[in-house]
């Protein structure tokens, strides 16, 4: 029966000329199941799945670059060798997870604001999503035979093979071969307490979420005091080489650091004043109304408009429909065309009715005669007025 958890065989994985190491696999897994896990909890709250997509996207990205500027800056030689180009060899390790999350909250933040999304409930969806991709994450170190802790016979105890690893640890915590060769041996799995720590965390936060009234927001305090309480303990178990301060890896400092400003912002900030929207509460309704949007704009992508779309989305796609807009369009604008001008009635008389052009006939007005007759006076009077009131036709501008 073994007394320890065996060292992994290999840290990569050959298909062909391509080589998959472990370590980035791993880290993929946790990263795919922490956006599965924000998009559900986003959806819960009313929201539509598919704005975590590029949120997540650029907080990945940023994530990857800030964890590993992070490890970089504090352990130089360790992940680089005084070799620069080593610097983008992430696969070999040497991701801090203080610089992961503040890239990722830095990255998706700049997004959502894009997009018009508030960050306090993003920030309370992502807090778990967080605890269970690290949890996944950690064993990425297992395979890469790295961040170990103190030597152990425990049953649960690692198996540590890894000779390049072995030799950077201590004098005194190396198991050692009667002329000082250095030896495979057996040490306590820090990476196995982080997990299991980071899935307790994970539990804890929904129970705060469901079970404390807490401000919108404010789930990611949360997280952070809880997850630096056990990552303290599981550091201060490492022998691996880091900076030490007063006796203290680098990382404790940093623990203890996170935990006392995030505790003092959750007991000072965290509790809610009435109106205040709540952690796991349903978005805002302006949120909500922006989501279905969306949504309806990704339907639209992809196939026939959803239910609830909005005015100004259906009103693009009804022209290109039929033939029935346009007739619509006539049928409402010509009336508010015509109401300046005369009424039909006024105007189809003068274009029909010859006697309107023929009655002034100049040769008969200018006669002597017919100034001096009052009767033809008064008959050619009505007349006249007739023509003065009936607005003139084009043929009537063309004759002498």
């Amino acid at each position: 029966m073994i007394g320890y958890i065996p060292s992994p065989s290999s840290d990569s994985l050959s298909i062909g000329p391509l080589q998959l190491h472990f370590y980035g696999l791993i880290i993929a897994v946790g990263v795919l199941v922490a956006a599965w896990l924000m998009q559900r909890r986003w959806a819960r709250l009313g929201g539509f799945a598919g704005t975590i997509v590029p949120i997540g996207f650029w907080a990945v990205i940023a994530g990857l670059v800030g964890a590993r500027l992070y490890s970089v800056a504090t352990s130089w030689q360790q992940d680089t060798g005084g070799n620069f180009v080593q610097i983008f060899e992430i696969w070999n390790g040497g991701l801090g997870i203080w610089g992961g999350v503040s890239g990722g909250v830095l990255g998706g933040w700049l997004r959502a604001r894009r997009m018009h999304v508030p960050l306090p409930p993003l920030l309370d969806v992502v807090a778990p999503a967080l605890t269970v991709a690290q949890a996944i994450g950690r064993w990425g170190n297992y395979f890469n035979q790295e961040l170990f802790g103190l030597p152990s016979k425990l049953p649960w105890a690692v198996r540590i093979t890894n000779l390049a690893q072995l030799d950077s640890i201590p004098q005194k915590y190396q198991y050692l071969s009667a002329n000082r060769t250095v030896l495979p041996g057996t040490y306590q799995p820090t990476f196995l307490y982080e997990s299991i720590w980071d899935l307790a965390v994970f539990g804890l936060l929904l129970l705060i979420e469901r079970k404390v009234k807490l401000r919108r927001g404010y789930l990611f305090a949360a997280y952070a005091a809880l997850y630096t309480l056990g990552r303290f303990w599981t550091e201060y178990l490492r022998i691996d080489p880091a900076h030490r301060y007063l006796g203290l890896r680098l990382n404790d400092w940093t623990s203890v650091g996170v935990f006392v400003v995030a505790s003092a912002v959750l007991f000072l900030k965290g509790r809610p004043k009435p109106g205040d929207e709540l952690a796991g509460d349903e978005l805002p309704p302006d949120l909500l109304s922006e989501e279905r949007a969306r949504a309806s704009r990704a339907s639209k992508r992809g196939g026939p408009a959803a239910p609830g779309e909005p005015p100004e989305e259906a009103g693009v796609t009804e022209p290109a429909s039929g033939d029935e807009a346009p007739a619509e369009v006539d049928e409402v604008t010509a009336p508010i065309a015509q109401e300046p001008g005369p009424a039909p009635e006024a105007i189809e008389p003068t274009a029909t009715e010859p006697e309107a052009a023929e009655v002034p006939q100049p040769e008969a007005a200018e006669s002597p005669e017919l100034a001096r007759d009052g009767e033809m006076g008064t008959e050619a009077t009505p007349e006249a007025e007739a023509v003065a009131l009936t607005p003139p036709s084009p043929t009537e501008s063309d004759q002498p």
